[in-house]
């Protein structure tokens, strides 16, 4: 999958483990789905999962990662990738945005780019295998940008992957779940709590003031492929200055997230948050305490991992001299399983048992 800032890579196994031992089958709601880690590997364990985000490439993702299953677009989304993989390089918006007015991805691999999402605007395929299709370009894009990982700027010299040839692959798209026909919404939230009854949702909201839309504007604007003015350096869309999650205010964010928490109809939440976020832990655990009539339990999950490799490297103004010094390395994670107190008891002491599950995260 794609390199992503707040990916969950590093805790997948942890935070999938954890959601398996409390509750071992059923529907799962993952409100902030993002690049859809998550719901893919929850989706492996035959959960039906319900993955909402309301970026338009996120919830691409989810439709290929998440909602898509294996028998029903396989043969003809290999045939299509082999049959796109060999188009010609037709220069046009891509190219002029990301490759000339910024750097993003060498001229060749852009014009490969355009022709290749031109074809598939062309094909009005059903939405579940043109995902698989989008989701195959992004994520060969990917492998050949010149960034940290964030769209928010693109690096002084070329990256070496950057000079490599776009080469398309079939996304490892699942078979149905055990549990059932999974999907994928596009919406706030807050919207998706209110709608959706499940037996666990995973919460891991946006944390600071850098909003995902702004930070992989370039995939946004290649899966809605509706060529958007553009400002700045980076090129961003317009529609990023309009574009604000609450989720990014800080005086906002702690009555948007008891909100969220309290709409959610699920008897046991999985939050994920960190220590760079806009709550302190004992904010957060006060928010959880207060849920399911005052009466939850909780238990907290400490991590650490390292930081984003753009935040290792450091900040450079324009001329590419280093300003400041980088401050920390490492975050922390913090994982709270919360749940309803008619199953309380039987949760209690399940997570702490195994002290070993915090040590996998490195």
């Amino acid at each position: 999958m794609m390199k992503y800032l707040g990916s969950k890579r590093a805790l997948l196994t942890l935070l999938s483990d954890t959601i398996a031992r409390v509750v071992p089958e059923g529907t799962a709601l993952d409100l902030f789905s993002g690049t859809s880690r998550v719901g893919h590997a929850l989706k492996r364990r035959g959960y039906r999962v319900i993955s909402n985000d309301h970026n338009a490439y996120a919830h691409v993702l989810a439709r290929c990662y998440v909602e898509a299953d294996l028998e029903d677009v396989r043969d003809e989304a290999q045939r299509l990738i082999r049959e796109l993989g060999r188009l010609e390089g037709k220069p046009g918006y891509f190219t002029e945005t990301f490759c000339e007015r910024s750097r993003f991805f060498q001229p060749k691999n852009g014009a490969r780019i355009d022709a290749i999402r031109d074809a598939i605007a062309a094909m009005r395929l059903p939405q579940d295998l043109e995902a698989v299709l989008l989701v195959s370009l992004m994520e060969a894009a990917d492998r050949v940008d010149s960034t940290t990982g964030v769209q928010m700027a693109y690096l002084k010299q070329w990256a070496p992957r950057a000079h490599n040839d776009l080469e398309l692959r079939m996304p490892d798209v699942l078979p149905r779940a055990r549990g059932g026909r999974c999907v994928a919404v596009c919406g706030e939230a807050l919207v998706a709590a209110r709608e959706s009854k499940v037996d666990v949702a995973y919460v891991d909201p946006p944390y600071n003031q850098h909003s995902y839309l702004g930070n992989y504007h370039i995939w946004e604007s290649l899966v809605r492929w509706d060529k958007p003015e553009v400002y700045g350096v980076a090129c961003k869309r317009v529609d990023v200055r309009e574009r604000q999650s609450v989720f990014n205010s800080r005086p906002r964010f702690h009555s948007a997230m008891k909100e969220l928490l309290e709409a959610i109809q699920a008897p046991v939440m999985v939050v994920s948050f960190s220590n760079e976020g806009y709550l302190k832990r004992d904010e957060m655990e006060g928010l959880l305490r207060g849920l399911y009539g005052g009466q939850a339990f909780l238990e907290t999950i400490e991590t650490d991992y390292k930081r984003y490799v753009g935040a290792q490297i450091g900040i450079y103004n324009p001329q590419g001299e280093k300003v400041g010094k980088v401050s920390h390395l490492r975050n922390k994670e913090y994982l709270y399983v919360v749940a309803d107190r008619p199953i309380a008891e039987a949760l209690h002491g399940l997570l702490a048992a195994e002290p070993s599950l915090s040590e996998r995260v490195e």
